[in-house]
């Protein structure tokens, strides 16, 4: 069974999401991006309340702007998804997670360490040039499950 309901559509644009925000780390940085895209589908908590579509998550506007840098500069477009992408993007919707970005809901790339929370959310882990961090348990219990 799928963590979230998805559509082939999905696929496509969250691969491009993917690949826009992490094609730089490779197919391990992209599937934690994915990660990130899928939690938040799931978590229904917090920023995150009421998103039912991955497409929901990726153009969800917080504070005036995009959520992902990606769709903020234009370059969720910047190709289309390759078939590894696709691939990768099934891979978090239907069953994919790990460690950094297991349960993680937030990403960026700091340009230099990562600190130790973000916004007030505890870091759980580093890979390459991003930071990741998870909601306190108290806060967002549901991106906990599954």
């Amino acid at each position: 069974m799928a963590r979230v309901s998805y559509r082939s559509a999905d696929i496509n644009l969250m691969a491009r999401m993917m690949r826009a925000e992490a094609e730089g780390e490779g197919r391990l940085g992209m599937l934690y991006v994915g990660n990130v895209i899928v939690n938040r589908l799931a978590a229904n908590c917090i920023d995150f309340k009421n998103l039912r579509t991955v497409s929901q998550v990726i153009y969800q506007v917080q504070g005036g702007n995009f959520s992902f840098e990606a769709v903020q500069k234009g370059n969720v477009f910047y190709q289309r998804a390759r078939g590894v992408e696709k691939r990768l993007a099934k891979q978090n919707l239907d069953y994919w997670r790990q460690h950094p970005a297991k349960f993680a809901l937030w990403y960026f790339n700091p340009h230099a360490p990562c600190p130790p929370t973000w916004y007030g959310q505890p870091a759980s882990g580093q890979f390459k040039n991003h930071c990741y961090y998870e909601p306190k348990p108290d806060t967002c219990a549901s991106v906990y499950r599954g």
